[in-house]
């Protein structure tokens, strides 16, 4: 899709990331967007406004209360000129205030202001992202509608390591070009996605894990966001960034999952592409495991995880519309796809050989057989992508 003559207002909040901003800018105006740019007091410390005007060509905004701007009452006329409203970087301190209503400076005051859609590119400490305070104003941000990319995990200016590294610019464009799309289909609908292996610990080092990358899950998130769908995409410990356009909510265990996947109801969709445990450690050591000479190796009682595909597709007020979910077999394909599917009380089933010889898990494509009531299809060997994109489009007929 082009963003010719699309426009943008562009917010860049006071983290160390803010360089980047200049970077997008010049991204979309090579794509024939009009950017304008606001800028907070702490951003202007970090890099100048006259850079972001030379690259937008065009007046850079920082002062709420300016005698030539707010002479008309500019910050209203601001919020309603551009298509997008777009935060990049978005501080903790920038997406508290959004949370809770904030408006005391031309950043807050904008977005509390505008009638259109907002997407926030997190950056920030890992320990910052993951505070409860910043989990809760992003679930609240979700719930009203505002979209998220990213962040990232890598390496921070802090010197430590975890999700809070500000998407590259190229990916906060795919999630502005997608946001901007022409709703297709799934356009006020919530979808909920899971994806990746979960851990499931025995001792402070050890876990019981799968060979799940992700890839098909978080492809299936981003499939339906393309769609117009508002996608919370629930993942367990993956090496994939994650999707643009999507509120990706970061777990490890299977309960922990299950309690993510309840928080985020009520959904139109549930497609339960995660490769969940199905047992864990009854008693998780409080330390190492020691191996020791002569002694046996240690027994481990496992007990039931949670069923989470069982759980979404239970009758109740809260039961997505549509349930979707995955059958990874090595034998007896679609027979044991078919009964787990009428077990699980799910509507579809997406049923894959994921033997050695398939090279599906961890693998960048997929053959899968989709069992409904209405029959079984086969869809042949394809990009992880494709297959995704079909299913998404298959979802979107559903609900319609």
């Amino acid at each position: 899709m082009s963003l010719q003559g699309r426009r943008i207002l562009l917010i860049v909040s006071g983290g160390i990331a803010a360089y980047k901003a200049l970077e997008l800018v010049r991204l979309l105006r090579k794509q024939g967007c009009t950017v304008r740019c606001v800028l907070t007091a702490g951003a202007t410390q970090l890099v100048t406004p006259l850079s972001f005007q030379a690259l937008s060509e065009g007046k850079v905004y920082t002062d709420l209360f300016s005698l030539t701007d707010e002479n008309e009452m500019g910050h209203i006329q601001l919020s309603r000129w551009a298509d997008l409203l777009v935060v990049a970087p978005a501080t903790a301190n920038l997406l508290a205030k959004m949370a809770a209503g904030i408006a005391d400076d031309l950043a807050s005051t904008l977005l509390l202001a505008t009638d259109k859609r907002v997407l926030v590119a997190p950056a920030m400490n890992v320990r910052m992202w993951q505070h409860p305070a910043t989990v809760a104003n992003m679930a609240t941000l979700a719930a009203r509608g505002v979209a998220v990319v990213g962040p990232d995990e890598g390496a921070m200016a802090c010197n430590e390591f975890g999700p809070g590294r500000l998407s590259e610019p190229p990916a906060i464009l795919a999630a502005i070009t997608a946001l901007l799309a022409p709703p297709q289909g799934l356009a006020g609908r919530h979808a909920l996605v899971t994806s990746g292996p979960t851990h499931e610990p025995i001792d402070p080092v050890r876990y019981l894990a799968n060979r799940s990358s992700g890839r098909q899950g978080h492809a299936i998130a981003a499939a339906l966001a393309a769609l117009g769908a508002r996608v919370t995409l629930v993942s367990g410990p993956v090496a994939i960034a994650d999707p643009a356009g999507v509120l990706c909510v970061h777990v490890e265990t299977a309960e922990q999952m299950l309690a993510a996947c309840r928080a985020a109801l009520p959904a139109d969709v549930a497609v339960c592409a995660a490769a969940v445990a199905d047992w864990r450690v009854g008693q998780v050591a409080r330390h190492k495991l020691k191996k020791l000479p002569g002694a046996d190796p240690p027994s481990l009682a496992l007990v039931a995880n949670p069923d989470i595909l069982a759980t979404l597709a239970a009758a109740g007020p809260l039961r997505p519309r549509l349930v979707v979910g995955f059958a990874a077999e090595t034998t007896a394909l679609l027979e044991h796809a078919e009964a787990k599917r009428r077990r699980k009380g799910c509507d579809w089933i997406v049923a894959n050989d994921v033997g050695g010889a398939s090279g599906v898990m961890g693998g960048a494509e997929n053959e899968v057989h989709v069992l409904s009531d209405a029959g079984v299809e086969h869809w042949l060997r394809a990009a992880k992508e494709d297959v995704a994109r079909r299913l998404a489009r298959r979802i979107a007929e559903a609900l319609t």
